[in-house]
């Protein structure tokens, strides 16, 4: 064979390294030069990935709601009413109750209601018990008279915490003394003597606000306290609020 024609094999057949053509690419790059390859494994990876946060979560939450008697112990408690966690740990108390009602007097057990609310749906004897006479006119009462049956004078306290947002002499009632508590409600103390507060006081529940005396409306009755208590600007009757003696 002639120089040319070798020359001329030599440059039809490819050049090899190691018994391998060097022009021929792997299957590696061919299968990466593919447009598809890389959102391909993209979304793979991610699909992996929840996956493994799904089971992850599975199993923590039957290791939360686990049975304490299998040996694995509660992360939380449930709180009751009182602020106290279910599993005897005291925990912060989650909803604030509001302040009860206390008697408006010193000593509750000395006391008796000697006239009391006008109810509209109570029967007519009731009715006629609840009626406040003045000369010649008869007015439903709103509230509940309150005193001692020996006609003793007796010590006023306020029935909730509060301000005081009127103290006043009323020719009829007497000295007024009225508090507005939380949650829409005022409480309005009327034929009172020795007044010691005054308004825009703050008081607390219990504490000393007058002393039981007499007024024009209700001059019968003596020495007496007339307690009344109103709900969004409505009189309600006291004796509802009122705890058991």
């Amino acid at each position: 064979m002639n120089e040319q024609n070798k020359k001329s094999i030599q440059e039809e057949t490819p050049k090899t390294t190691q018994g391998v053509p060097a022009s021929q690419p792997s299957s590696w790059k061919r299968a990466m030069s593919k447009r598809w390859v890389f959102p391909a494994a993209y979304i793979a990876a991610a699909g992996i990935i929840l996956t493994l946060v799904w089971v992850y979560q599975g199993t923590g939450d039957k290791t939360l709601n686990s049975d304490p008697a299998s040996g694995v112990v509660e992360t939380g408690a449930s709180v009751g009413t009182e602020g106290t966690a279910v599993g005897g740990e005291e925990s912060v108390e989650v909803v604030a109750k509001s302040e009860n009602f206390g008697w408006p007097v010193a000593v509750p057990s000395e006391i008796s209601v000697v006239k009391p609310f006008y109810d509209s749906e109570a029967s007519t004897e009731e009715h006629e018990a609840a009626m406040v006479q003045y000369n010649d006119t008869f007015i439903p009462n709103t509230g509940v008279d309150l005193a001692r049956g020996d006609n003793k004078t007796f010590e006023v306290k306020a029935a909730l915490g509060g301000k005081v947002t009127r103290v006043e002499q009323n020719p009829l009632a007497g000295q007024v003394v009225e508090i507005t508590h939380s949650d829409n409600l005022k409480t309005v103390y009327q034929s009172l003597a020795d007044v010691k507060v005054k308004q825009d006081d703050e008081v607390k529940q219990g504490d000393a606000i007058a002393s039981a005396g007499v007024n024009e409306l209700g001059k019968t009755l003596g020495n007496h306290l007339h307690f009344e208590v109103y709900e969004d600007g409505q009189p309600v009757n006291p004796q509802g609020f009122l705890p058991e003696k």
